[in-house]
Parts: structure tokens; sequence; C-alpha cells
């Protein structure tokens, strides 16, 4: 079954949160999550990663964590020295084989600082939850295998991040 012809296609996101300081209503995000991945597969599915694929169920985690543990996976795994807002590894995108098991497509992980969360939203006087939900929104571009290396490719991810985020509901 492939999803353009499905739509029941399940979606599974898996989140976590590691620190004490930040009290998430993590099934809020996850039901955000969801809503803009749906989104992003009627905008752009035969752009993203999973566009010739067949599949019935996509799955990614979210880990919520600080920015100490933002800085130690940047240091380990992307050899940078400074604590990142938002780190996704896509699995699925990035891989030369793209695993498919049982129908089901694991994309990856979204891994957010939320005390980075919280300073950005007050830097741009917003929402704490609009900024992490726009961060998700972010991280699940990633994981689709949008990428932001030029000006014009930054532009469409947060455009399109914009107009999800739209559909989800005004103000976070």
């Amino acid at each position: 079954m492939t999803l353009m012809t499905t739509k029941k296609m399940k979606i599974n996101i898996f989140t976590e949160n590691i620190t004490d300081d930040f009290e998430i209503n993590e099934k809020k995000f996850i039901d955000i999550a969801k809503k803009v991945l749906k989104f992003y597969m009627s905008e752009i599915l035969e752009q993203s990663c999973l566009f010739g694929h067949d599949f019935n169920t996509i799955s990614f985690d979210i880990l919520y964590c600080k920015s100490d543990k933002t800085h130690e996976i940047n240091r380990e795994y992307r050899n940078k020295d400074y604590p990142a807002d938002i780190i996704t590894f896509a699995i699925f995108a990035d891989s030369e084989d793209k695993f498919i098991f049982d129908g089901e497509i694991n994309l990856g992980e979204i891994i957010i600082a939320l005390d980075k969360v919280r300073d950005e939203a007050e830097k741009k006087g917003t929402t704490f939850d609009y900024e992490l939900a726009f961060l998700i929104s972010h991280g699940i571009m990633h994981l689709l295998g949008f990428d932001h290396q030029t000006d014009e490719d930054y532009n469409f991810v947060v455009g399109l991040q914009n107009k999800a985020l739209e559909g989800v509901y005004d103000k976070i």
C-alpha cells in the first residue's frame, strides 16, 4: 500500500523528556507533529525521501533534553563544539539503503534542547509552545530529507514550516 493511496496511514511518534526542568504536554506535541507531517505529505510528498516507497506506517522519535546534551551530541557525532536547539538524525533520508520493515518506515530522531526553546521564544517574543512546535516542524522537514544549505532552501523550509503551523492552529 502506498502513502498516496491510503488515508489510513499510521504515524507512530515516540517521545521522551529527560529533563526535570521542563514539563511538556507530550501528547499535545505528538498531535501537532502528526498534523504537521500529514500537511507535509499533502504538500511535498513527491519531493521527500518517502516518494516511490511502499509503506503504511511512519515512525520517528522526539527526545526533549537540555542544551548540555545537544552540546555533547554535537561534539561526539558532528564535530561541532556548541549546544544546538535541535539536532536531527534522519536515518531513512540519509541512508543509501531505504529500509522498510513490515510496511513501516522509521524516519529517525529529533532531539530538542528545551532551555534553548525557552530562550529563543523569549528572544522572538513568542510562546514556548509555538517555538517548540516550530522546531518540531523543522525537524520533520529534515527527517523527510529537506535541508537548508542555501538561502533558497532555507526560505523554502521555513516558509513551509510557517504554512504547516498555520494549518495546525493560529497561535499555539
